[in-house]
This record gives structure tokens, C-alpha cells and sequence, in this order.
């Protein structure tokens, strides 16, 4: 069963690009280069804490997203948004001095959750750049991806602090900019109509 749980979240992470990478490709996506880059760090450790906390089969989806990420980053290069802020340079510098820090940490748990505080300040550009622009990230990318976290939590063979904070943190997070699109894109239907 766990296997299955595994493979599901695997299979939803790569469904889950697929319509990103259009989008991509076709320019309504817009990336945000700080969020993609920071995301790379904190899930690669994630993932080595999941196997480390027992987890094993749980991590194969995040292994999986990690190298479509890897992708995303450096197609946001050239299909990245341009709108980045002062502030985003300064969560990108937060994160960076917190990322640091999180390597001198000799407690697992204490990384995953740095791990989990640094991937939540990534997700502040990406915040702020999808309100001001809902239509600028792919709605059905954002619930997939909560929905394979979700999966990786059940397809982990151990269930404890440091096999489901940093699923928890990026499940909630993905919902957050998942609903925050919707809302916002009914207001801005709104306001245009």
C-alpha cells in the first residue's frame, strides 16, 4: 500500500508539470527565479531527511519533483518573471543566511525544520507575484502538487515530526497559492467585467 501511495504522488507530481511546462513554454507562466532556486535546496534536503527519518518510499514523489524543479529554474532564466522586488531580494537573502545556519545544525529535526521555515519564506515572492498577477502560475499545478504531498505523507513508512513537517508545510503552502489564485481571479473577472 505504501508503494502504491508513493507511486500515485510520483505519478501526480509529473501530471502535475505537465500543464506548468505548457503554460511555461507558452508564456502565462512566470516563474519566480528566487522561489525555484530555494526550493531546490530545501527539497533535496527533505528528501534526505524523510529517508533519514525512515520514511523511504514518502520521498520518491519530492525526488521526482526536485528534478522537474531543477527544470523549472532553469527555464526561469529566459520564461521567468522580471518582476522581482527589493523585498524579494531580501527573503532571498533571509533564506540564504537561514540556509547557512541550517548546515551547521547537527539535529535532523532541527534542519527539517529550518528546512520548512526556509521553503515557506520562498514562497513569499511567489505569494506576492501571484496576487498582483493571478493569471501569471497555473491553477491545476498547485492543488496537484498539494495532493502528491498529501500522497507522500500517507506513503511514508514511518509517521513522525521528521517524515511529515516539511510535507505538511509545503501541502499547506501549495493550497494557500492555489486559493489564493481563485480568489483572486475572480476578483480581477470582477473588476474587468
Amino acid at each position: 500500500m505504501k508503494l502504491a501511495f508513493a507511486l500515485a504522488a510520483a505519478l501526480v507530481v509529473t501530471v502535475g508539470y505537465l500543464p506548468y511546462f505548457k503554460d511555461l513554454f507558452a508564456r502565462k507562466t512566470t516563474p519566480h527565479i528566487y522561489t525555484w532556486f530555494i526550493w531546490i535546496l530545501t527539497q533535496g534536503t527533505a528528501v534526505a531527511a524523510i529517508i533519514y527519518g525512515g520514511g523511504k518510499l514518502g520521498g520518491l514523489g519530492l525526488m521526482v519533483g526536485l528534478l522537474l524543479m531543477g527544470a523549472v529554474f532553469i527555464l526561469s532564466f529566459k520564461y521567468g518573471t522580471k518582476n522581482i522586488t527589493v523585498s524579494d531580494t531580501v527573503l532571498l537573502v533571509l533564506a540564504l543566511s537561514a540556509v547557512i545556519v541550517w548546515w551547521q545544525l547537527d539535529s535532523p529535526l532541527l534542519s527539517v525544520i529550518m528546512v520548512s521555515l526556509i521553503d515557506g519564506l520562498a514562497f513569499v515572492p511567489t505569494f506576492r507575484k501571484t496576487y498582483a498577477e493571478p493569471y501569471s502560475e497555473t491553477l491545476p499545478f498547485w492543488i496537484l502538487m498539494a495532493l502528491s504531498d498529501t500522497l507522500a505523507m500517507f506513503a511514508n513508512t514511518e509517521h513522525n515530526l521528521l517524515t511529515m513537517t516539511y510535507l505538511s508545510t509545503l501541502t499547506a503552502a501549495n493550497l494557500t497559492v492555489f486559493v489564493m489564485m481563485v480568489i483572486r481571479r475572480k476578483q480581477v473577472a470582477r473588476k474587468e467585467g
